[in-house]
């Protein structure tokens, strides 16, 4: 990531496992960069989508919608789980109560081993 650049974004698979790997800021502004990630790792069905936002410095309302809908879209057809532990993101999920709804992890191993304990049973 640049200085000039407020977001960054990589998609990778593993597996049948879709990591989105997301680093800078999620606000109004970056949203849309955010939900094309989205939407490409979601291209191929994945059987999981993982969604890693240890380097995301700033988690506006926008992004927490943004993840409030995927898992409305994917929670049916596929294991969604977040990677947050740091303030900027851990502290907004929890203060609108989407820790409740959403599989949080504090580190994409864990993430990625929970997901591929469930996709066996």
């Amino acid at each position: 990531m640049s200085a000039n650049d407020p977001i960054t974004t990589s998609v990778a698979h593993r597996d049948g496992i879709a990591v989105v790997t997301v680093g800078g800021e999620i606000d109004s502004f970056t949203a849309p960069v955010f939900e094309a990630a989205i939407a490409e790792a979601l291209a191929v069905d994945p059987t999981a989508l993982i969604i890693e936002l240890s380097t995301v410095t700033f988690l506006a309302s926008a992004g927490l919608q943004i993840l409030a809908a995927t898992h409305g879209k994917v929670s049916k057809s596929a294991h969604f789980t977040v990677v947050a532990k740091g303030p900027a993101t851990s502290r907004p999920i929890q203060l609108t109560g989407l820790d409740e709804t959403l599989d949080i992890y504090a580190t994409l191993d864990d993430a990625l081993t929970a997901v591929r304990i469930r996709l066996v049973q």
